[in-house]
């Protein structure tokens, strides 16, 4: 069956929908939601990250981020710390390390669970023709 690009792209958006859905449920027994857990999953990629690279990391503006951060620090789970200049950068706490951590693994069953049909070198195509497009 031939399929058009905007079938396929529907395909994608209906497919990262589910994905959401997913993992917002599971990281709820965590008291997370999927932004936080993000944020958490960058900033132990980017230490020291700052506040406009992060919102760009998560698909947020500024602004919104800034309010999701403020909630992060309330909670323990990451803080802000000085940058050069006026900039303010951002860690994670030793509590929020422990939420990413424990979030690590329930994504990893939501990811395996959803390629579950697919075979180790189809994931792999998959992956390969994803890059291509974002290329």
């Amino acid at each position: 069956m031939s399929r058009s690009p905007q079938e396929v792209g529907l395909l994608v958006k209906r497919l990262q929908h589910r994905h959401h859905r997913a993992l917002t449920a599971a990281l709820a027994a965590l008291d997370v939601s999927l932004a936080q857990w993000d944020t958490l999953r960058h900033l132990e990629r980017n230490p020291d990250a700052s506040l406009h690279d992060l919102a760009q990391l998560t698909f947020q503006t500024d602004q919104s981020f800034g309010s999701l951060a403020g909630r992060m620090v309330e909670r323990g789970l990451i803080e802000r710390v000085p940058g050069a200049g006026r900039a303010v950068r951002h860690r994670l706490t030793t509590q929020g390390e422990e939420v990413r951590a424990a979030g690590q693994s329930l994504v990893d069953a939501v990811a395996r669970e959803s390629f579950t049909p697919l075979t180790a070198e189809q994931v792999d195509q998959l992956g390969d023709l994803l890059d291509t497009l974002l290329a």
